[in-house]
């Protein structure tokens, strides 16, 4: 095979999971670095940097073919002495069982057999140091063992140069139960396996014996210790059935081992024999007690107790019926209640409604007395209150001439000639002005009166009075001395008018809504006609300008004002 100059040739190694090796540096720019074989039938790897040899040719009377025969001799030196070495570990693969008190070897070899003599080699369980077991150079290191494993503990056999060193655990304890680690270093190179210690405590024979009567059966205990791992308990009649225990319980030592109780009720008495069993999980082995049961020891139901055990049922079944019927009755009589509290409730709520209605009754008639009382001191100046206006005025003696009322009021075409023909007589002809009004005596020339009229909705009238300077003869006989003071509605317009018979002595529009029904106030010593609105109680106008020098008369008409055009 050739090689060329500055390549690398690989051997693979066959049949192990883990490899080392070692750098030989020569005195030289380049190396060689060689893999030690795992084993006498493994390929051999040999990677030569063939740059070293071709440096070597500058060495006087040294060849290149000259040169790579002391190498391989170098290399087959060092793998005869040791020196370059690659290794593993191995332990067993299932866990080693090991009975509690007993001793225990717990195996452990270097692959491929080599000598560990040279070796650092620890046996070790969760941390390195405190250890098991410590070997360097073939000898025990005592000062970095645990105390509990001290004198207890050493290797076996003398195939440590072969690499078997195996642990023997003296008088296994429950506290050397579990994992175990066995490590060999060879200078910078350290490898180790896991090997699983199960320690295997088998108790006492179990005690069974019986506690007495219970639950309508005997009770039967069953009670071990010494048992490690944690132990299975099982109760088994003569058939082998299993039967359910009343309870179990578990506790440990201060040694680490099991101390275990079991009940169970018999109440069977055809089951003469109850078996315990007590089995350890992990090998499997177990420890069994049987306790015989005489029947007369099974506690006998008399006949009164039998007798009882058929009227109870009835009894409970007819205590069921009236605690029903009373359960029933109770709420009947919690719903009668509770209605009564709601009724008491409900009339209460009304008295209260009614108490504070009658509050608010008292706090209006008092507030409104005290509004009288304010009216009263002014009551020429306040203009509301219509109502209590009348206090101070006598009703007048006003008749309403109702037949004609209606005959101008529901027929349009009549109404309507009648405005045509009095279209242009005098303001104060008595046939044309068609007063409504008529009063009872004689007018007004003292005094205070107050008149109510229906205007309803009447596209043209005049509310108002009327005065004549004659006093000795008859109204409306000199129709040129009338003086009007009225409100009139006409063609949609609302306004206050003051006139005679030959000029309008005040007119002023009224922005209110025309009124239906208006009453008069008049006062005839202050000079004042005053009028209302009777439906919303407001004030509409009133005339105080003039002084009253004459008889005055109420006067209304359902037509407008007009002036005569002789005037």
């Amino acid at each position: 095979m050739q090689v060329e100059e500055g390549s690398t040739l690989s051997i693979f190694n066959k049949g192990t999971s883990s490899s080392s090796y070692q750098s030989i540096a020569p005195p030289t720019p380049k190396s060689l670095r060689i893999f030690s074989p795992p084993s006498p039938t493994e390929y051999l790897l040999v990677t030569v940097n063939l740059s070293f040899c071709s440096e070597m040719v500058s060495f006087p009377g040294l060849s290149p073919a000259g040169s790579l025969l002391p190498l391989l001799l170098l290399v087959s030196t060092q793998c005869s002495t040791g020196q370059l070495s690659g290794f593993s570990v191995n332990g067993p693969a299932e866990p080693i069982m090991a009975l509690l008190g007993e001793d225990v070897t717990l195996p452990c070899q270097l692959y491929p057999e080599q000598s560990a003599a040279r070796m650092h080699i620890w046996w070790y369980r969760a941390q390195i140091s405190p250890a098991v077991l410590v070997v360097q150079n073939g000898q025990e290191q005592s000062g970095e063992q645990m105390l509990e494993y001290r004198g207890r503990t050493k290797l076996v056999g003398d195939s440590i140069s072969q690499g078997h060193v195996a642990l023997l655990i003296q008088h296994v304890k429950a506290s050397d139960n579990g994992q175990y680690r066995c490590r060999f270093q060879d200078g910078d190179i350290s490898q180790e396996a896991i090997i699983e210690l199960n320690v295997i405590g088998l108790g006492s024979i179990p005690h069974v014996h019986m506690t007495g009567l219970k639950e309508g059966g005997i009770q039967v205990l069953c009670s071990s210790g010494g048992w490690f791992p944690s132990p299975k308990v099982q109760w088994k009649d003569m058939a082998g059935t299993k039967l359910p225990s009343l309870s179990e319980s578990q506790t440990q030592d201060w040694d680490g081992l099991f101390h275990v109780k079991s009940s169970l009720v018999v109440t069977d008495s055809s089951l003469s024999n109850v078996t315990c069993s007590i089995q350890n999980p992990l090998s499997g082995q177990e420890k069994v007690s049987s306790i015989f049961l005489p029947e007369p020891f099974f506690p006998r139901m008399s006949p009164w107790k039998a007798a009882l055990a058929g009227t109870v049922p009835v009894l409970v079944l007819l205590l069921i019926g009236i605690s029903y019927i009373g359960w029933k009755e109770h709420q009947a009589k919690d719903r009668e209640i509770e209605e009564k509290e709601k009724e008491s409730q409900e009339i209460q709520r009304i008295r209260n409604d009614k108490e504070e209605a009658r509050k608010i009754r008292e706090k209006l008639k008092a507030e409104l007395e005290r509004r009288r009382a304010l009216y009263r001191e002014d009551w020429k100046k306040a203009l509301i209150y219509p109502d209590w206006r009348k206090e101070y005025f006598q009703p007048a003696p006003v008749n309403l001439n109702h037949e004609l009322f209606h005959q101008n009021n529901s027929d349009p075409k009549r109404k309507k000639d009648g405005r045509e023909e009095t279209q242009d007589l005098p303001l104060a002809d008595n046939k044309g002005d068609c007063n409504l009004l008529t009063l009872d005596g004689k007018g007004f020339t003292t005094g205070r009166y107050y008149w109510e009229v229906d205007v309803e909705d009447n596209d043209e009238w005049v509310l108002g009075v009327y005065e004549t300077n004659e006093e000795k003869m008859a109204p409306l006989k000199k129709p040129s001395m009338k003086k009007f003071r009225v409100l009139e509605k006409k063609k949609g317009e609302f306004r206050a008018l003051a006139c005679d018979s030959q000029k309008v002595l005040l007119e002023e529009p009224l922005t209110e809504e025309c009124p239906q029904k208006i009453v008069v106030f008049l006062d005839y010593e202050d000079n004042d006609i005053s009028f209302y609105n009777m439906i919303n109680g407001m004030h509409i106008f009133s005339f105080t300008q003039d002084k009253f020098s004459a008889i005055l008369y109420p006067y209304f008409k359902l037509k407008s004002m007009e002036l005569s055009p002789s005037a």
